[in-house]
């Protein structure tokens, strides 16, 4: 089997990770989106590097370990329908940016504030597996479920989060902002995507 491009992001996503958290911690804050900085100084690349780091291991594991498991399908997937797995990395890398705007528009004045992970792009991947195989089973802590239940509760988890505003660096509202593009990504270049969703959704299987 060949190095696929889900594997490679992991690899990549990881290494940053692990060596920022690990041995230059300073550098966490030179990749993170921090909006003023944007803003005053262009540096517009933090709309993507900000994907590369992580606050802890249980951050970076939670995105790693949902990328593996709904990646690689949604991979295929794109390769299917649009005769290219280069989809997937611009669907990736459109997640991470797109989920991050309206943070920035929402803390462009706000001097203190940052947010890291991949979360945004993460969650693109999920919800656009879901509208391909919403009662597919995964395993959350051993625990079997439909990958639709295992979206909603990912969402609650993050509204609950996104509002108890911890001061952690994750950016819980990318969750939102990602799930809501990988739903739309798929159906703006093949509509009839939209009808098989609902299809599926009409005729669980387990």
């Amino acid at each position: 089997m060949g190095l696929t491009l889900t594997f490679t992001i992991i690899l990549i996503t990881c290494l940053v990770s692990l060596t920022t958290m690990f041995y230059n911690p300073d550098k966490i804050d030179e990749l993170s989106l921090r909006p003023t900085m944007i803003r005053d100084r262009k540096q517009y690349y933090r709309f993507i590097t900000c994907g590369l780091v992580h606050a802890d291991l249980l951050h970076l594991g939670f995105n790693m370990f949902s990328l593996y498991f709904c990646g690689r399908f949604i991979e295929d997937i794109f390769e299917t329908i649009f005769h290219s797995k280069f989809y997937f990395l611009i669907f990736y890398v459109l997640g991470i940016i797109l989920s991050g705007i309206p943070t920035y528009l929402r803390h462009k004045n706000d001097d203190y504030y940052s947010s890291i992970g991949a979360s945004g792009a993460v969650s693109a991947v999920i919800y656009a597996t879901v509208l391909f195989a919403p009662w597919a089973t995964i395993r959350v802590l051993v625990i079997p479920m439909p990958l639709i239940v295992y979206a909603v509760l990912y969402m609650a988890m993050t509204v609950y989060l996104d509002k108890r505003q911890y001061g952690d660096g994750i950016n819980h509202s990318a969750h939102l902002w990602g799930a809501i593009f990988g739903l739309v990504f798929p159906i703006i270049f093949k509509p009839s995507i939209a009808l098989y969703f609902l299809d599926q959704l009409m005729h669980p299987s387990f």
